[in-house]
């Protein structure tokens, strides 16, 4: 299948991914998986909702969980480069056809959540709260000493369809997987707006629906001994994958689940794709090597589940990747 060509003046400028929204079915048990295991700073707190960011980030948060009955991804978050990126987004809404508003939230600016064509539910902002750097601030260093959000990947009903539709809006691709032979689907994409592997990972699925998102630590040794905390402080089953290390993106990860399944990424060692001539780096659906360097294939879990959208409907997937799944 076509791969898109790089846009380098889209319709509104993204600049990062930003913030994920997860509505949470016990706060407080939530709070103490990602304050104490994995390792956020608690910024603000109440009895509805806890704002966490990682020790690298002057923003205010980059991870908001919400107590609610059901548990969901409720937005995910993009930065804008600036207020007049937000109008240009609403015009370029307005123009396609696609559903949006602008709503208050808290310790953000003025903020633009739309409803993509194909389900995902996605909030906009140009400016948010600072707060004091927390880099050099290591006696308040928790678990794997998450630094920054990185990215998202979401399972997507139509692949092709999801991935032109995020590279009309800048996102370049840095690498995808595709079946063999001379019709072979793309049957997972990863685009970025801040230079390096990816903000968005697009994986071929049921959905819309988040698979996870990500953190970046400072190196490999933060992910393990992740493992050697969660497996002393009553969280060995919530470790899902890894630690290993991707052939797509180098990156060396583990991926955990929170107390309502939610799947963190915890993440290092990728590298920088911001030169505008970047080639995208193919992967045959057939290489072991693309899942994991070292060849050890995912769960059925990895393939299989993830946090729906609250208000979208999950839909079967266009067509069945054949991937090599663990026993």
């Amino acid at each position: 299948m076509p791969i898109p060509k790089h846009v380098f003046d889209p319709p509104f400028n993204i600049v990062r991914s930003s913030h994920v929204v997860l509505d949470v079915t016990d706060l407080k048990a939530s709070r103490a998986f990602y304050e104490t295991a994995v390792g956020l700073h608690v910024e603000d707190a109440d009895n509805s909702a806890v704002y966490l960011r990682g020790f690298e980030e002057h923003q205010h948060h980059s991870l908001v969980l919400r107590k609610a009955p059901v548990a969901a991804c409720n937005r995910i978050g993009f930065k804008v480069g600036n207020e007049g990126d937000l109008d240009k987004a609403a015009s370029f809404f307005s123009a396609n056809g696609i559903q949006h508003k602008f709503a208050e939230q808290p310790f953000q600016g003025r903020t633009l959540q739309f409803t993509d064509p194909f389900g995902f539910q996605i909030e906009l902002y140009a400016t948010m709260d600072k707060r004091p750097h927390l880099l050099r601030r290591y006696d308040l260093y928790k678990g794997c000493h998450p630094q920054r959000l990185d990215h998202f990947n979401v399972f997507a009903a139509e692949v092709q369809d999801t991935m032109d539709f995020y590279a009309r809006l800048g996102f370049r691709l840095t690498e995808y997987a595709e079946e063999d032979g001379p019709n072979g689907r793309i049957a997972a994409a990863w685009l970025h707006r801040k230079g390096n592997v990816h903000d968005l990972a697009i994986t071929n699925g049921k959905g819309p629906r988040l698979h996870h998102f990500c953190y970046w630590v400072p190196t490999a040794m933060n992910v393990l001994h992740l493992c050697d905390v969660m497996a002393s402080s009553g969280y060995l089953k919530s470790l899902e994958r890894g630690p290993g290390r991707h052939g797509i993106s180098n990156a060396f990860f583990l991926y955990v689940r929170d107390p309502d399944g939610h799947r963190l990424e915890l993440y290092t060692s990728d590298y920088f794709t911001m030169d505008h001539d970047h080639e995208p780096l193919r992967w045959s659906l057939n290489d072991p090597r693309r899942q994991t360097l070292w060849g050890a294939p995912a769960p059925r879990s990895w393939f299989e589940e993830g946090s729906p959208f609250p208000t979208t409907k999950v839909r079967e997937p266009a067509f069945v990747a054949q991937v090599t799944v663990a026993d």
